[in-house]
């Protein structure tokens, strides 16, 4: 059965085909088209991008989308995850896209499954869907990967974002450092870096949401005073090469990670992430209908 769990199901061939072909049904190439399947997205934390997006991307092969709505559903009875997949699975359902507040739910919660699963973030783990539409939005800019220069700047301790991303730009032959306080350093992935030092000489600035819901209870106490040190000021902005571009997963904590007026701005294709997110998704569904013979 195959599934999309962590970047490192996927091949460096099977990624680089995964962009081509999001970037082909951007161009108008007709998609796959299967009225005959079910899918139901589980979502276990609150989403905008990624809940709907997938819901657009699922609508525009045609899929039928069975709907799920955790505060209804029989999980406040005390059913499993693994339950609830289950009997998702005997109703019909075919492909099933899970977010969980619980990083590598899938590792015991899942084991035995017999539907094929997305994983729509899973706690502080890994993003695959968000990390392909970032290399596809990468690979749209530049038309390539190799040889870039990617800062990763925030909160990297509580992103599954940065871990998916990092070790994929790596993969992929790009150079990446990351930025930001000490408290949200992890030193598994790398130290940081001075932002100002670093941001003549980067292609992709990359930025990460204070998650505070992840803080268990901590809180910066200055908002101002993280955006001076850590964020994306107009100073800043103005130091960034040309081509460079700007990033956020969003959501987007405006006078925090970015000045509010840098959202919009010409070096910023934050909306265009979330465009892409829709043909990406489109991509990564049709590779895991069409490799599970579905």
């Amino acid at each position: 059965m195959i599934n999309l769990i962590r970047m490192s199901d996927l091949t460096t061939e099977q990624v680089y085909g995964l962009i081509h072909r999001a970037l082909a049904l951007k161009a108008g190439s007709p998609p796959l088209h299967r009225s005959d399947l079910f899918v139901s997205n589980l979502f276990f934390e609150h989403s905008t991008r990624t809940k709907h997006s997938f819901e657009v991307a699922e609508q525009k092969l045609g899929l039928r989308v069975i709907n799920f709505d955790t505060d209804t559903s029989s999980v406040n009875k005390g059913e499993s995850l693994y339950d609830t997949c289950q009997t998702m699975a005997a109703i019909g359902c075919q492909v099933l896209v899970i977010r969980h507040p619980k990083e590598n739910y899938y590792t015991d919660e899942l084991a035995g499954l017999t539907v094929p699963v997305i994983n729509g973030g899973d706690g502080s783990g890994e993003h695959p869907s968000q990390c392909l539409l970032d290399l596809m939005t990468i690979y749209e800019r530049f038309g390539r990967i190799e040889g870039l220069r990617v800062a990763i700047v925030g909160d990297i301790k509580h992103s599954r974002v940065a871990r998916s991303n990092y070790h994929t730009l790596k993969r992929l032959g790009a150079t990446v450092v990351f930025v930001g306080p000490e408290a949200f350093e992890d030193k598994t992935l790398g130290e940081m870096v001075d932002f100002d030092t670093v941001l003549p000489e980067l292609d992709v600035c990359m930025l990460l949401r204070l998650q505070h819901e992840r803080h268990f209870g901590t809180k910066l106490s200055d908002i101002t005073s993280y955006h001076q040190a850590y964020g994306l000021t107009l100073e800043r902005y103005k130091k960034l090469k040309q081509e460079a571009i700007v990033m956020h997963p969003a959501p987007v904590n405006r006078g925090a990670e970015i000045a509010s007026q840098l959202v919009e701005a010409d070096k910023s294709v934050i909306f265009e992430q979330m465009t892409n997110g829709v043909f990406m998704r489109q991509a990564i569904l049709e590779h895991i209908i069409t490799g599970n013979n579905l």
